[in-house]
């Protein structure tokens, strides 16, 4: 993914769910028992094995069914395909380790392989860079190359090694921005009376084609954007939709249910004879967002339940929770999964349920250890795994980055005596500094600490590179401001006019 239709969230902080919450959602009765899904997204901050081990536990007893894992280059493909393998990559021990866990405790594992766009990961690299639709960009792979085909079986044969009872296989197949786009694209289209929506059917019948053969009862899934506006009877004419599933996908906490109603019925008219549907859990309100809004996804999660009450129950597979850790491979980290725990939480409970009652709340407080829902940042934020990366986070974004804020562009002896020309030039008035410099201290020592505590909660999770990464981005610019600020007070007091 990124799935772009990401809603940016209002305000930094924010309540992120409330007893008196639970009567905007009074819930709808689940008209099936589908298979809902966590979706685990490993191209960012991919957690420890050792981690894993504690919330899938969690995961199962909340009401998870099963496991969607996007692997990327966290995957430990080997020989020919080597070089997409990330340092950090899990090894083929590990992802037997995972699906011992999630076999454990009864949750089914769905790989997930890009398998036309979002090829970032595959297509960055020299040696494959020659199948890229459009020769300067990443995301999409030339699907008229005999290469492209080869490439993505092989990436396809070395997942499925090492999920041998996988029942389902998830191609992606998303957001193939430029198809069409590209030399050879151009000349077919130029040449012939194909269009570009038959060319990314072709690609997607040649790969499920694939799949059904080499791998007996696996059923292929692919989200569903692509065909959102694909012509019925293409559609139907294509020989995908009974080779295949559709993952339809949104977001949005107020999606149009009539809409996605008649989605549906338009799919099943195509021939299509089961579909899921994907909602989200966190990574959807913003390519930046650190902080989970409960509220946003469980209005998603609520609509979707809107729309399954609606749809003959027969055609509905499962429900995947999506939990985006970045936008694209490129991107930078969005919510690390600890802070979403109560997200996610919440949102299966809510899936069991059918409903969000304050009885709800309370059996996701006590699997939780919290207290409350309402002041995710206090010290007693639960018992959960990760919580204490959870609460420290909470404090990074919603007290000392706004203090940090308020004392370098609102602090009128900061902005009025100790300007950065005034430390430049050292025209510095003594008695300003000392006015400056206790408050200042006081903000860097809790920086200091902070800094720490979190580096040290966030190793204990992640790899070092992940961790190095999201600290790089998220608190060293802004800890950075405030050494120097402390670093040109005590300058000035040892160097007085």
């Amino acid at each position: 993914m990124s799935h772009n239709n990401a809603v940016h969230s209002t305000s930094t902080c924010y309540r992120p769910s409330t007893s008196e919450d639970a009567r905007k959602f009074p819930g709808q009765a689940i008209p099936a028992s589908p298979l809902v899904l966590v979706h685990l997204d490993l191209k960012g901050a991919p957690p420890k094995v050792s981690y894993l081990a504690q919330v899938l536990p969690l995961f199962s007893a909340l009401g998870a069914k099963g496991l969607l894992i996007e692997y990327e280059d966290t995957f430990p493909y080997y020989g020919e395909l080597l070089p997409l393998r990330a340092p950090h990559a899990y090894s083929p021990q590990e992802i037997r380790e995972i699906l011992r866990l999630a076999h454990c405790f009864n949750l089914e594992v769905i790989p997930l392989v890009q398998t036309f766009g979002h090829m970032e990961f595959v297509l960055k690299h020299g040696v494959f860079s020659h199948l890229r639709e459009v020769e300067g960009f990443t995301n999409t792979l030339n699907p008229h190359k005999e290469q492209s085909l080869q490439l993505v079986q092989a990436m396809i044969g070395q997942v499925m090694e090492l999920h041998p009872d996988a029942r389902w296989l998830h191609i992606g197949s998303d957001e193939v921005y430029f198809l069409g786009e590209g030399r050879e694209s151009k000349e077919i289209i130029a040449n012939t009376q194909i269009t570009v929506q038959e060319i990314f059917l072709h690609h997607l019948k040649a790969v499920t084609s694939h799949v059904a053969s080499a791998y007996s009862g696996v059923r292929p899934i692919a989200w569903d954007d692509m065909l959102r506006d694909a012509n019925e009877q293409v559609l139907t004419e294509s020989g995908v939709t009974h080779l295949l599933e559709l993952m339809i996908w949104d977001y949005s906490p107020d999606l149009d249910i009539d809409k996605k109603v008649a989605m549906v019925a338009k799919y099943k008219q195509c021939g299509f004879q089961k579909l899921w549907f994907a909602s989200a859990f966190k990574g959807a309100t913003g390519v930046k967002e650190q902080l989970t809004s409960i509220n946003h996804h469980l209005g998603n999660n609520n609509q979707w339940l809107k729309v399954a009450a609606k749809i003959p129950q027969e055609l509905l597979q499962g429900i995947a929770l999506t939990g985006w850790q970045r936008y694209d491979h490129f991107s930078v980290l969005c919510e690390l999964l600890p802070v979403a725990i109560p997200c996610v939480a919440v949102c299966l409970q809510f899936l069991k349920h059918g409903e969000y009652s304050d009885q709800v709340i309370e059996q996701v407080k006590s699997f939780l250890g919290m207290t409350e829902l309402e002041n995710l940042g206090s010290i007693s934020s639960g018992s959960f795994p990760g919580n204490k990366v959870l609460s420290l986070v909470t404090q990074l974004i919603c007290n000392l980055r706004p203090e940090l804020k308020e004392l370098l562009e609102e602090n009128k002896f900061v902005g009025g005596w100790f300007s950065p020309y005034h430390r430049r030039t050292n025209v510095i008035n003594p008695v300003m500094v000392q006015e400056i410099q206790p408050a200042t201290m006081s903000l860097m020592s809790r920086w200091q600490t902070l800094h720490e505590e979190l580096q040290n909660e966030l190793l204990q999770i992640y790899p070092s590179s992940t961790v190095v990464e999201w600290m790089e981005v998220n608190v060293l610019p802004w800890y950075l401001q405030i050494k120097k600020l402390c670093e040109d007070l005590n300058a000035a007091l040892q160097n007085p006019l």
